[in-house]
């Protein structure tokens, strides 16, 4: 049990290590901080949608923007699509599952807004759904995926797709990126 134990870690570092020498990564964080700060001094929200580890990563995503990351600071408006469990389970009876998120991004979002959509293999269909009706609007999608990036490379103005195939570690990487993305907005919003 030891081995496993460590090749587990160690799996985990190889990855952020990829992660922590891939420049064209780093130059698409750096677009989408700029993008959400972008969003935040001109009135818009943030709006983050994922299934199951992902939908929690989204939650925690916009935790961290709505409360607060390392210092007290005004909130900022951002929020998780899943939380509300009375919409969702009326809206996937009613419509289905694939219309949960984007029935919600109708009804939120606006021009300039940003959807920062969570799926390891960026092919679910609600996120999918949800990204079309959002660039209809005018909104800045933002995918966070694994290697390939799935269906939902097409559909997002920047995508940080992970390059691993290992849902567990990218879903690891994607907490550290959405962490990243946090801290440098409050940086850049607050000059904290």
């Amino acid at each position: 049990m030891e081995s496993t134990i460590k090749s587990i870690i160690q799996a985990s570092i190889d990855l952020k290590t990829k992660v922590l020498n891939d420049q064209a990564l780093h130059r698409t964080i750096r677009n989408i901080v700029d993008q959400v700060v972008n969003c935040y001094e001109n009135g818009g929200k943030v709006l983050l949608c994922g299934n199951g580890g992902s939908a929690a990563d989204a939650q925690h995503i916009a935790a961290e923007l709505s409360g607060r990351f390392y210092f007290d600071r005004h909130p900022l408006y951002a929020e998780a699509l899943h939380v509300n469990s009375s919409y969702i389970t009326a809206v996937a009876n009613d419509y289905g599952y694939d219309e949960v998120f984007a029935r919600l991004v109708l009804a939120m979002g606006r021009p300039n807004d940003i959807l920062i959509g969570l799926s390891t293999s960026g092919n679910s269909h609600n996120i999918l759904k949800a990204f079309a009706e959002a660039r209809t609007l005018g909104m800045v999608t933002i995918g966070f995926t694994g290697e390939n990036g799935g269906k939902l490379k097409e559909k997002c103005n920047y995508l940080l797709n992970v390059p691993s195939n290992d849902t567990p570690r990218i879903q690891e990487v994607h907490i550290l990126l959405g962490h990243i993305i946090c801290e440098l907005v409050e940086h850049k919003l607050f000059k904290v």
